[in-house]
């Protein structure tokens, strides 16, 4: 590279790699959402936008028909004469790249709306709209081919364009909306979409081609740090720009008339005096922020918004320039205490909107598990004199941690912050844990600190010693960081006395309100479909039967009570009964909410867990109980299939021989072939086989305890008979005759085959087999549909509303 007549040489890298270029990444992201939102809408609600443009045209469009023609001619030159222009510019200029860039992208944008299902269409040059001049200039207006090209060698073109010329060009292609609106039309869909399109284009070939943010301005870097005093050299990258700045060692000679150093004395010329990492010929470390380091600190910012609690981190930046200048007065601030590995020495505004940010080296070597548990006291020391002077540091790394001689010195200030409060001190507290864990041992780390620090304040840190607390550039600094953060509150438990540290939330929303957010909507939507019979079933209900409803509602009531005793016995009486029974409402919330009642199965096992059975325990027990209650299933089907005789027809619920023989062989021939997936086969030896061996076990323990096995099989058979109870009852409600054993089969095979149902809580396919089922034994429609939608409200919506606030309770009293 050569600046002002000399040659400094540059080693490394200087080109970002093309997936940490944020700000092109994010263009081609938005452009690409802006084709998805623009085919939605004319695909979706195009009548009601063209509704709502003719009427804004009648309101605004003002113009006679003369002056229409001429504002299109007008307007027409001036879109037909843009490209070109552009073009001419690239050609003087011998931008050959962007050239190649610029006619690739009007090409292809052509060429995506050219070519059809029937091959390649050429522009046809006609109007829809009479009122509008038959014009040629006037065409370019309405052509998507034409604006697609425009959008996409405009996009390409701006990041090179002088900013004045960028925005009085774009606004001239954005303005084809509002002068279609000002002449009395409607712009067409094709065009908007032309608009978008060739914004991705060209977003796309820009990621490819480059932008001149790319070009590190080195030169005027030199030329800055020559005006503080330092003749640079050489260049050496240390670090590219990637998730951070990029980071470069300068080389440098004082100037001759400028040679002081920054607080006045004469500069050493032989480095001595300047700590263990100083270099002879006066290294500097600068650093360089660029376009797309202000989009990820934007969005890194917008993230942290939506989803951190305030305080969290340090408050938003309004720019770039503010952030790196904030970096250095905060580098000033801690070197005051003579606790700075570095010390600032510029920081300003480069071309292009770079920043530069130049430091000394730092002084000392990084913390090492070689230094011994004096020099981590003197860590922690350093650490809590920086929180007396209310600094707070937040990026302990152990890299950012130095030693010279006999002190501690901290680098890296981009997380400081002057002023600080307890929940900034805390995390502080926590990253150093951590760092230090990682080299010395969680015992060792918890002890030194402790010696230093209150209990209190280990405590409060240790709190925030989780995934979601822990920045994850220090996370991601120690291997097995969740492993070591876990070993470390252990450990901060044992040594400190207290029976638990609650994780500390610093998120806006916790992961229960997210799921139970989650399960609300789930609700909602498989709610939805069955608000439209409620006037139809409001009307049946005034020939109800009141008490046969009663009864419905008493039995199932019972069906909780038998599957909580089930559950009760399967867990060997380890938890309170009464909770357990209150879990079970809860649980048909969750069942409902989550396809195939995975979630009540889930929680099941989380109250299990909470009462003080291990994970494998609770996960058989709550297996131990469904395998009793498919086989009680299957002998009660069997059982009452022989008491209806041959007058009940079974007929209209089993498949003919031949889909059952299809899916065996299709069930037998996915078990075959899974077991030549390893993946597969491991997860079934590792974590099925002693699952299923434990369940095995309990049944054979069961065989010797009748009490408990009849305890579980009552429970059970309470819970299938029960529902089918509900059901007989609510057909007796509206008048309806038929058999219990008729409804107990409808119940049994209908509510089976509806559970393979990939809708939550099987809504919808329950209903439809239950009404089918009836129907098949003669069961009038006008009695079967009330009768299963009375039958639905006494069994899973009334539970399902009284099972939300009680999921709640049982969360607010952590037994789940």
């Amino acid at each position: 590279m050569r600046v002002d007549g000399r040659e400094i040489p540059v080693s490394g890298s200087l080109l970002q790699p093309r997936i940490r270029r944020t700000t092109d990444i994010l263009r081609v992201v938005l452009s690409a959402l802006s084709v998805g939102i623009v085919v939605a809408g004319s695909l979706i609600t195009r009548p009601q936008w063209e509704a709502l443009e003719r009427s804004v045209s009648n309101i605004v469009g003002f113009l006679t028909p003369e002056q229409s023609n001429l504002v299109y001619i007008v307007y027409g030159i001036a879109v037909l004469v843009l490209p070109f222009a552009i073009l001419v510019r690239l050609i003087l200029r011998r931008q050959w790249k962007l050239l190649g860039g610029f006619v690739s992208a009007g090409l292809i944008a052509l060429g995506l709306f050219s070519i059809t299902g029937t091959g390649f269409s050429a522009p046809r040059w006609h109007l829809s709209e009479p009122q509008q001049v038959n014009t040629f200039l006037s065409q370019f207006l309405d052509d998507p081919r034409w604006i697609a090209m425009l959008a996409a060698t405009l996009t390409v073109a701006s990041p090179w364009l002088p900013k004045r010329a960028r925005r009085w060009w774009w606004t001239l292609l954005l303005a084809f909306v509002p002068i279609h609106l000002f002449v009395s039309l409607v712009v067409p869909a094709r065009a908007a979409l032309g608009l978008v399109v060739g914004w991705l284009v060209g977003a796309v070939i820009v990621l490819v081609v480059g932008t001149p943010a790319l070009e590190v301005p080195l030169a005027a870097a030199v030329r800055v740090l020559a005006q503080r005093g330092f003749r640079v050299t050489a260049f050496k990258v240390l670090r590219p720009a990637a998730r951070g700045p990029l980071v470069l060692s300068v080389s440098t000679t004082p100037q001759p008339e400028l040679g002081a150093s920054p607080n006045g004395t004469p500069e050493p010329k032989d480095g001595a005096g300047n700590g263990e990492s100083r270099s002879p010929d006066n290294e500097l470390i600068i650093e360089m922020y660029g376009a797309n380091q202000r989009s990820r600190g934007m969005l890194q910012q917008l993230r942290r918004w939506l989803t951190i609690r305030t305080g969290e981190y340090p408050a938003p930046f309004a720019s770039m320039r503010r952030a790196v200048e904030h970096r250095a007065l905060m580098g000033f601030a801690i070197a005051d205490l003579g606790l700075a590995s570095n010390k600032p020495l510029t920081v300003a505004a480069l071309d292009r909107g770079w920043m530069v940010y130049a430091h000394t080296v730092p002084q000392g070597r990084p913390l090492a598990a070689a230094d011994g548990e004096k020099t981590l006291a003197q860590v922690w020391r350093a650490l809590h004199a920086m929180h007396q002077a209310q600094i707070s540091h937040g990026d302990l790394r152990a890299e950012e941690i130095r030693v010279l001689n006999d002190d501690v010195l901290f680098g890296g200030f981009v997380q400081s912050e002057f002023g600080a409060y307890k929940v900034r001190f805390d995390s502080d507290v926590a990253q150093l844990l951590l760092s230090s864990a990682a080299l010395y041992g969680a015992e060792p780390a918890v002890r030194t600190a402790l010696e230093v620090l209150d209990k209190q304040a280990i405590l409060d840190g240790s709190a925030r010693l989780t995934k979601t607390a822990m920045p994850a550039h220090v996370r991601k600094a120690v291997p097995d960081a969740g492993a070591l953060m876990k070993s470390i509150r252990d450990e901060v438990t044992e040594q400190t006395g207290q029976d638990k540290i609650e994780a500390a939330k610093i998120t806006r929303f916790s992961r229960n309100q997210i799921i139970q957010l989650v399960l609300l909507i789930g609700l909602v939507y498989v709610a939805y479909p069955y608000i439209s019979a409620v006037p139809t079933f409001a009307s049946e209900l005034r020939n109800l039967n009141w008490w046969w409803a009663l009864l419905g509602l008493t039995v199932s009531a019972l069906t909780y009570v038998g599957a909580a005793m089930a559950l009760w016995a399967c867990a060997s009486e380890a938890v309170k009964f009464r909770n357990l029974l209150l879990m079970q409402i809860a649980n048909t919330f969750a069942a409902t909410t989550t396809p195939a009642g995975v979630g009540g199965l889930a929680l099941s096992v989380r109250f299990l867990q909470k009462g003080g059975l291990g994970a494998l325990r609770a996960t058989a027990a709550v297996a131990l109980q469904q395998t009793v209650q498919v086989v009680t299933h299957v002998i009660l089907l069997l059982i009452f299939g022989a008491l209806a005789g041959t007058s009940t027809n079974l007929s209209h619920f089993v498949p003919n021989a031949t889909v059952l023989y299809l899916v065996a062989g299709a069930l037998l021939g996915v078990v075959g072939a899974t077991m030549f997936v390893p993946k597969v086969r491991k997860w079934l030896i590792h974590e099925v086989r002693p699952q299923l061996a434990d369940v095995l076990g309990q049944l054979k323990d069961l065989a010797r305890r009748p009490g408990r096995l009849a305890m579980i099989v009552g429970g059970c058979a309470t819970t299938t008979l029960g529902m089918a109870l509900a059901l007989w009852a609510s057909i007796e409600a509206f008048g309806g005759s038929t058999t219990f054993v008729t409804v107990t089969i409808v119940t049994m095979i209908g509510g089976t085959l509806a559970s393979a149902a990939p809708t939550p809580g099987g809504v919808g396919a329950v209903e439809a087999a239950l009404i089918g089922g009836l129907a098949a034994f003669g069961v009038s429609a006008g009695i079967a549909v009330p009768a299963v939608l009375l039958y639905r409200v006494l069994t899973c919506w009334l539970p399902v509303f009284c099972g939300w606030p009680i999921m709640r309770w049982l969360t607010a009293k952590d037994m789940i």
